[in-house]
């Protein structure tokens, strides 16, 4: 799959990107921490979905996301939480609040499910992305794989600096699995840590786009084919056109 993945674009794809992205489907349709291959590949559906929702447009205009009466345009197969999740972090993430985030655990959602949920959201906002702007359509979604999720939960999970809990880089065990490139970890890093296995699968797919944690403190080496001070000019221009303050 690796090497007809972006067939027909007009530019050059690094094998390792392709390679990224044929993995990432992958774990996408496998059986995750807490949903099943089939509601995972659902949720990538609805990710898709909620990019040309109405009320999500309504929502994203208004001054105030809680004053926008309505429903979501949804393809009807995941629950009223898993929508609620899916659009709001796709159609208007820089307003979202700890109390709609508990609003959205109320209606059914657990915690673990949230934070895979939103893994899937980034990874598939990455993947779709990527192609587009490549001047491809976007790649079938795939087939979802059958098995159990493993319902697994850090040991170490606590609410302590973000909305749902967190592993701390002290905190984590080998149970985990690989979790941390460093101590020193930031918390876009530790976003994910309550699903490690969803961690694992978003940094995997980012660092191929951006580059391993261990090469960005290095400001004066660059590992890809443009230098490094034109790599973060890029990021700091998306990064300001989507408002991220990080």
């Amino acid at each position: 799959m690796s090497a007809t993945l972006f067939a027909g674009s007009a530019l050059a794809v690094r094998g390792d990107l392709a390679e990224a992205h044929q993995r990432a489907w992958k774990a996408i349709a496998a059986p995750g921490t807490w949903l099943t291959g089939e509601r995972r590949v659902a949720a990538a559906a609805e990710i898709r979905r909620a990019r040309s929702c109405a009320h999500c447009v309504l929502i994203k205009a208004a001054l105030s996301p809680n004053g926008v009466k309505g429903v979501h345009q949804t393809l009807g197969v995941l629950g009223e939480a898993e929508v609620e999740l899916i659009h709001r972090v796709v159609g208007d993430p820089g307003r979202l609040s700890e109390s709609w985030a508990q609003s959205v655990l109320a209606r059914g959602l657990s915690d673990g499910e949230y934070v895979e949920i939103v893994g899937l959201v980034a990874m598939v906002m990455m993947l779709d992305t990527c192609t587009r702007a490549l001047g491809l359509p976007e790649q079938p979604l795939p087939a979802p794989q059958a098995g159990e999720p493993t319902r697994y939960r850090p040991a170490g999970a606590r609410k302590q600096a973000a909305w749902l809990p967190l592993v701390e880089p002290q905190d984590a065990t080998e149970a985990d699995g690989p979790m941390y490139p460093s101590p020193k970890a930031g918390y876009i890093y530790r976003g994910l840590s309550m699903v490690p296995q969803s961690m694992r699968d978003y940094w995997a797919l980012a660092n191929c786009h951006y580059m391993p944690g261990q090469y960005v403190y290095q400001f004066d080496k660059s590992i890809r084919a443009i230098t490094r001070p034109q790599t973060e000019i890029l990021a700091a221009r998306v990064s300001a056109m989507h408002q991220c303050v990080y």
